[in-house]
C-alpha cells in the first residue's frame, strides 16, 4: 500500500477545487471519482479512467473499477478509498479516508471538502478499498 500521509496530503491539495461532473483538474474542476483518479495518479499509479457515467455513476460499474485497481479491505485507515450509498443502498459516491474523516468532491458544497464522518456518513459507507503500491 502507498504511504498513507502521502495519499491523505494529494487528496488535500485539492481542497477547494470546484465540483464539476465528469471534471478531472485540480482547481478546475473535479467530481468525485475524477479526485479518486486524480490522487492515484499524483501518487504515481496508472489508473483507467471513465468517463462514461451519468450525474449518478452506476453502482456495478463503480465497484467493479474499484475491484479492478484496488483491494477491498475490512478495516479503513486514512488513505483508503470510501464507498458511499447516499439515497437507497446502492453505490453512489466514493471519498478518501484521512485523520479527520473524508475527503471529496461533494456536489452540495460545489466543491472539495475535508470533514469528519458523523453517524449519517458512517451509515452511508458500504465499503473500502486499498490502494495498490504504485509501480
Amino acid at each position: 500500500m502507498p504511504n498513507p500521509d502521502t495519499i491523505v496530503a494529494a487528496a488535500r491539495s485539492w481542497l477547494g477545487t470546484p465540483w464539476h461532473h465528469q471534471g478531472r483538474l485540480k482547481h478546475v474542476g473535479v467530481d468525485c471519482i475524477g479526485l479518486v483518479v486524480g490522487v492515484a495518479r499524483e501518487i504515481g499509479l496508472s489508473v483507467e479512467d471513465r468517463t462514461d457515467y451519468g450525474r449518478e455513476p452506476e453502482a456495478d460499474i463503480l465497484l467493479e473499477n474499484l475491484h479492478l485497481h484496488c483491494e477491498q479491505v475490512a478495516e479503513w485507515q486514512p488513505g483508503d478509498v470510501l464507498l458511499f450509498a447516499i439515497s437507497g443502498p446502492r453505490a453512489r459516491h466514493v471519498g478518501i479516508a484521512t485523520d479527520i474523516g473524508m475527503i471529496h468532491a461533494h456536489a452540495a458544497a460545489r466543491r472539495v471538502v475535508e470533514h469528519g464522518l458523523d453517524a449519517t456518513w458512517h451509515e452511508r459507507i458500504i465499503g473500502a478499498w486499498r490502494l495498490p503500491e504504485p509501480g
